[in-house]
């Protein structure tokens, strides 16, 4: 009987201890799962803001081009750069409005003559002067002064050629003086810059007490920075400027051109007409 009553005894203990023991290891097993995805969690969270940070920084050491001018303008002092930009500003200003005028001047002058010849042809003047009125640009404008004395001589007609091609080449030249004072003076805004930027070098060198190449260095490279930004936009309003004298010489040179042939056919129409 007693041996019954303690086999039923240790039964009941196996029974309830071996359901217990797989809860917990069940809940241990949980909760070291639940332990190593909120690690690898936060090892991912980690490696992204690692990433971003990498990336910021990147971006702050290089960065685009305008962003390395932006940081270089701040660093050559605000007030000599800005000069420096606004005579680029107001050099392009006036590169851009040369550039628009002298191309919408531009018209095809072989057919412009030979539609003014065509019409003196057919003794028709007015037409003519109509064609030659309709027309832009100054080699149009030649042909109609021309057109509106046809009736006084020829060496007349030419010299008021000549004396009209002037007037027209100073308009085409119109603002072009703007653009090389624009020229000349941002590089010597940015030798003023310089040597105001190493006189102040020179101050902090005289306040520190003693010559740092890091002091001696940073006003340098400042001081140097306005220098740069001068000499580019020096450059560039250049290259405009030459591109513009190339488009003048080539009106001037279709002028030259329109005035002769207009002068013959001139000629002609009064030879046809007996003056």
């Amino acid at each position: 009987m007693k041996r019954l009553i303690v086999m039923l005894t240790i039964a009941a203990c196996l029974w309830v201890v071996t359901p217990m023991g797989q809860v917990q290891a069940a809940s241990q097993k949980d909760t070291t799962e639940a332990v190593v995805a909120d690690t690898l969690a936060a090892d991912s969270a980690m490696a992204l803001i690692d990433a971003d940070l990498m990336g910021a920084d990147e971006e702050l050491q290089g960065g685009g081009l305008h962003k390395q001018l932006k940081r270089k303008f701040i660093e050559g002092e605000a007030g000599f750069m800005s000069l420096v930009a606004l005579a680029l500003v107001f050099g392009l200003a006036f590169c851009i409005e040369r550039i628009v005028y002298l191309t919408l001047s531009e018209v095809n002058t072989k057919k412009l003559l030979k539609d003014v010849d065509s019409r003196l042809e057919q003794n028709d003047v007015e037409g003519a002067k109509d064609l030659c009125r309709n027309t832009r640009g100054p080699v149009a404008s030649i042909c109609y002064q021309a057109l509106l004395h046809i009736r006084e001589r020829v060496e007349d007609i030419d010299r008021q050629l000549t004396n009209y091609g002037q007037v027209q080449i100073s308009s085409m030249e119109k603002g072009c003086s703007w653009i090389r004072l624009f020229i000349a003076v941002a590089p010597s805004l940015g030798f003023l810059g310089t040597v105001i930027g190493m006189v102040m070098a020179f101050d902090q060198i005289e306040s520190a007490g003693n010559i740092s190449p890091t002091i001696v260095a940073k006003g340098m490279k400042v001081a140097l920075i306005t220098t740069i930004f001068g000499i580019i936009v020096a450059v560039v309003l250049q290259f405009f400027y030459s591109y513009i004298l190339s488009k003048i010489n080539r009106l001037t040179a279709q002028m030259e051109e329109g005035a002769i042939i207009l002068m013959d056919s001139i000629t002609n129409y009064k030879a046809r007409n007996n003056g």
